[in-house]
C-alpha cells in the first residue's frame, strides 16, 4: 500500500514537465531517483503508466487514470495543509537562511513581508555564506534555506529557484565585452579563497588558461556587500580600472543609475543557478512547503 503522496506528487510533476530529467530538476533530486519511484508506482500496480517516446513522454490508459486519481489527492492534500496551517495557528518564528547575495540584494522586505503573511508567523533570517546555511539546515536550527552553491547532501532536498549571472564590475566605464588578455590591465577586488565566487571564476579562467594568480589582487574580501563598497569607494582609474565579479541582482540598482559598470568576459559564460534548500525531514512542514511555494511562485 502506498504510505505517503510523495511517489504520486513525483508522477504528478514527471507527466506535468513530460521528462523525467526536468521533473529531477524541479524536485531537486537525481533522475534515478525519479526513475526508481515510478518503477515502485508501475510493480505496485502491476501495469506500465508511463512510455518514454523521443517528443517527451506518453501516459498509457492506466497512466492516465492514475493522473486524475493524483490530482484529486494533490487537491485534498493542499486542503488538509491549509486546515493544519489554521489548527496550528500559534506563534512560532519561522527562520529563514540566506546566502550574502540572496540575503542582502535578492530578498526584498516586501518579499519577506509576503513570506510572512503566507505563514502568519514572523520571519527570521539568516544571512551566511551557502556552506553555513547547509549546516544549519542538516541541525534543524533554519527552515529554508537560500543558497548561491547546491552544496549537496543527501539530507536536503534541493529546489531550483534563480537563473543568475556572474557579470565583471568596474566603478570605471568598461567595453560591453573584455577580451581574457585585458583581464592582467585591471586591479582586482576578489572574493576570500573557499567562496563560491571564487571557485566559479577560478574554473572559467582555467578553462581559457587565465591565472588569477597572475591578477594584481588589492583586496581580498568576504562578502558581495565589501566587493561593492571596496569598489564604489576607490578613485576613478581609466588606465588601469578596478574590478571584481559579481552577481548580477547584487549591482542592478547602481548599473541602472551609472554608479557602476558591469561588463562580459569574452569566451566565458558565467551562469548559475540559486536553490531553496530544506530538510527532508521538513518536506511535509506545512510552513515550509507554503514558504517554498510563495517563493517559486516568482512574486519574490
Amino acid at each position: 500500500m502506498l504510505k505517503d503522496f510523495s511517489k504520486l506528487e513525483t508522477f504528478l510533476i514527471v507527466v506535468r514537465e513530460r521528462g523525467f530529467s526536468k521533473a529531477s530538476n524541479k524536485l531537486g533530486v537525481s533522475q534515478p531517483a525519479v526513475t526508481q519511484q515510478i518503477k515502485y508506482l508501475e510493480s505496485y500496480l502491476e501495469t506500465k503508466l508511463i512510455e518514454r517516446k523521443k517528443s517527451g513522454i506518453k501516459l498509457t490508459s492506466t497512466g492516465e487514470e492514475l493522473y486524475k486519481i493524483a490530482v484529486e489527492l494533490e487537491a485534498a492534500v493542499v486542503q488538509a495543509e491549509n486546515k493544519i496551517l489554521k489548527i496550528i495557528d500559534k506563534d512560532i518564528t519561522f527562520n529563514l537562511g540566506a546566502s550574502f547575495t540572496i540575503g542582502n540584494y535578492i530578498l526584498p522586505g516586501e518579499c519577506l513581508q509576503e513570506i510572512k503573511k503566507s505563514i502568519g508567523n514572523d520571519v527570521k533570517l539568516t544571512i551566511e555564506v551557502s556552506k553555513v546555511i547547509v549546516e544549519k539546515l542538516k541541525e534543524r536550527s533554519i527552515d529554508l534555506g537560500l543558497i548561491e552553491a547546491p552544496i549537496y547532501d543527501e539530507d536536503l532536498v534541493y529546489r531550483k529557484w534563480l537563473d543568475d549571472e556572474l557579470v565583471l564590475v568596474s566603478n570605471t566605464p568598461l567595453p560591453r565585452v573584455v577580451n581574457t588578455e585585458d583581464l592582467y590591465n585591471f586591479d582586482w577586488v576578489c572574493r576570500e579563497v573557499g567562496s563560491h565566487t571564487r571557485k566559479i571564476v577560478q574554473e572559467k579562467f582555467e578553462n581559457l588558461n587565465v591565472s588569477c594568480k597572475d591578477f594584481n589582487i588589492v583586496s581580498e574580501v568576504n562578502s558581495s556587500t565589501a566587493v561593492l563598497n571596496t569598489i564604489s569607494r576607490s578613485k576613478q582609474n581609466l588606465e588601469r580600472p578596478i574590478v571584481s565579479i559579481i552577481s548580477k541582482y547584487a549591482i542592478a540598482q547602481e548599473v541602472n543609475d551609472k554608479k557602476l559598470f558591469q561588463s562580459r568576459i569574452h569566451g566565458i559564460a558565467m551562469d548559475r543557478t540559486l536553490y531553496i534548500v530544506y530538510n527532508k525531514n521538513n518536506k511535509n512542514n506545512p510552513y515550509v512547503i507554503t514558504a517554498t511555494d510563495y517563493i517559486l511562485s516568482g512574486k519574490c
